[in-house]
């Protein structure tokens, strides 16, 4: 049998976290047992359905590379399908008219709560004979169509759970088809699933109590029975499920933040998946060779941004820099073009010096956990100038006219430097500036840094040393010697006043 999985969300809003997951894990299951994967839009809800929304969500699947074999598809394309399903179910017996109105059921609802009983549906309109009701529809009474609940306990072998069963009398007789002609959604859901030949359905534990109903549609129907598995659904870190208020934003949010597919499709394969072993780091072919449905776990799983960061950064580090290039300098035009200049004029020959971006990107791509991290590790060795963050000023520029007469001894030993890129001379220049000042290798390594990267943190400082160049580091120490002359003159200043 050919495996033949769906991903059916609707269009009433943008592909979440949970939504995403649940397309990869019938993507996975799909690739890994060589099966199809289908996208049905389920846009049944006309008010709420928005095209914007099912853009979003195709964009979103486009961007985690989670690829359709068949679809999308529309349920309200196969409203008719639905009705004739629910009149096939009448035909049969499965089914009948109920001509309670929402008035009564409203009302016998609250007798029942006034009297401290739970209400469920007594079946009064089943026990109608046949000629009884269907004179009444003749008669233009409104009705909608119930389906009979058997009194037997109805039970599944979930593919994650394990064996699932509700007793009988758990569920009433429910509605399939309203008094206006429009399906429920069990029914299009059934009816859907059993026409495009559905093998296997994974979805949330949240559509548990949707799934007895639906084996009996599919019984009375005589389709096929798929298996079920239902995957436990997403909390935040306090318990609570997953929202807006725990970090989780739509996938596209994501890709706009700066992370990437590979990070994301591996943080989302671990949200209660795992694969048996240590691993954490997997890319979408190590991912399609591991899964395994029997390994999607029971229990909750736990929404950690720094774990996501974490996982995006290691799939930066081991991206190769020619992919990172990119967007990189997309990030950079874009902020150039924010403050009205164009990217030649901040960052000089960043364009053309593929080989040199290359280099940098390689040097610097260990740390940073998102594309726009990495890019303002990248700027500093193609600026114009930098912008010394005030907290990097703060620690190691505390003594202004100290840290310039340390910044301008080392730029001219540094001047005489011949073998510039020579990592190792380089640091043997520096540390023995360092010596000859008195003062240790941190007192003069630490203000270079930010003297070079306007940054507290960057790669191995002799390593940028020789991939921003002579030129460059003569500029830069140039400039923060200016700098730190105007913050000693003032603080001279404030101390005299």
């Amino acid at each position: 049998m050919t495996v033949r999985v769906r991903f059916a969300p609707s269009p009433t809003g943008f592909l979440h976290v949970g939504g995403a997951r649940t397309a990869l894990f019938n993507w996975l299951y799909a690739r890994g047992e060589g099966g199809v994967f289908l996208l049905r839009v389920e846009d049944t809800d006309r008010a709420r359905s928005r095209p914007e929304h099912t853009q979003a969500i195709l964009d979103g699947l486009d961007w985690l590379g989670l690829d359709l074999d068949e679809g999308p598809v529309f349920q309200a394309g196969g409203i008719d399908r639905h009705r004739e399903d629910a009149y096939r179910l009448l035909e049969q017996g499965a089914a009948y008219r109920c001509f309670c109105t929402a008035d009564e059921l409203a009302r016998r609802r609250e007798e029942a709560k006034q009297a401290g009983s739970g209400y469920g549906y007594d079946g009064r309109c089943g026990r109608l004979d046949a000629a009884t009701s269907g004179a009444r529809a003749e008669a233009g009474e409104p009705f909608a169509l119930r389906v009979r609940v058997p009194g037997e306990a109805i039970g599944w072998e979930d593919m994650i759970h394990g064996p699932m069963s509700f007793p009988a009398g758990s569920i009433d007789d429910f509605i399939v088809l309203r008094s206006d002609g429009t399906p429920v959604y069990n029914l299009a859901v059934v009816s859907d699933d059993a026409h495009a030949r559905i093998s296997h359905v994974v979805r949330g534990d949240d559509h548990i109590s949707n799934t007895p109903k639906q084996i009996l549609l599919y019984r009375a129907l005589g389709a096929p029975l798929p298996a079920f598995g239902h995957v436990p659904l997403i909390l935040g870190s306090d318990g609570k499920r997953l929202s807006k208020r725990h970090g989780a934003m739509s996938v596209l949010a994501y890709r706009d933040e700066g992370y990437l597919p590979e990070g994301m499709l591996n943080f989302l394969a671990l949200l209660g998946w795992s694969p048996g072993d240590d691993r954490e780091r997997f890319d979408v072919g190590g991912l399609v060779e591991a899964f395994s449905i029997d390994r999607v776990l029971r229990k909750s799983a736990v929404f950690d941004l720094d774990k996501l960061g974490w996982l995006n950064g290691r799939h930066i580090a081991a991206s190769p820099p020619a992919v990172l290039a990119h967007p990189v300098i997309g990030i950079l035009r874009a902020e150039a073009r924010e403050a009205g200049l164009r990217l030649a004029e901040t960052h000089p020959e960043l364009e053309a010096s593929a080989d040199r971006l290359a280099a940098i990107i390689d040097l610097v791509k260990e740390r940073p956990r998102t594309l726009p991290a990495l890019a303002r590790q990248v700027s500093p060795f193609f600026a114009a100038s930098v912008r010394y963050e005030p907290d990097a000023v703060r620690r190691f520029w505390k003594r202004p006219a100290e840290t310039a007469e340390h910044l301008r001894q080392l730029a001219a030993r540094l001047a005489e430097e011949a073998s510039f890129r020579d990592v190792e001379t380089l640091e043997a220049e520096v540390r023995g500036v360092a010596a000859r000042l008195g003062v240790g290798a941190g007192r003069v390594i630490n203000p270079l840094r930010v003297a070079l990267m306007g940054q507290a943190v960057s790669p191995g400082i002799f390593e940028v040393l020789g991939a921003m160049g002579r030129e460059r580091v003569r500029a830069r120490l140039e400039a923060a010697v200016r700098f730190l002359e105007v913050e000693a003159e003032a603080e001279a200043e404030a101390v005299t006043a």
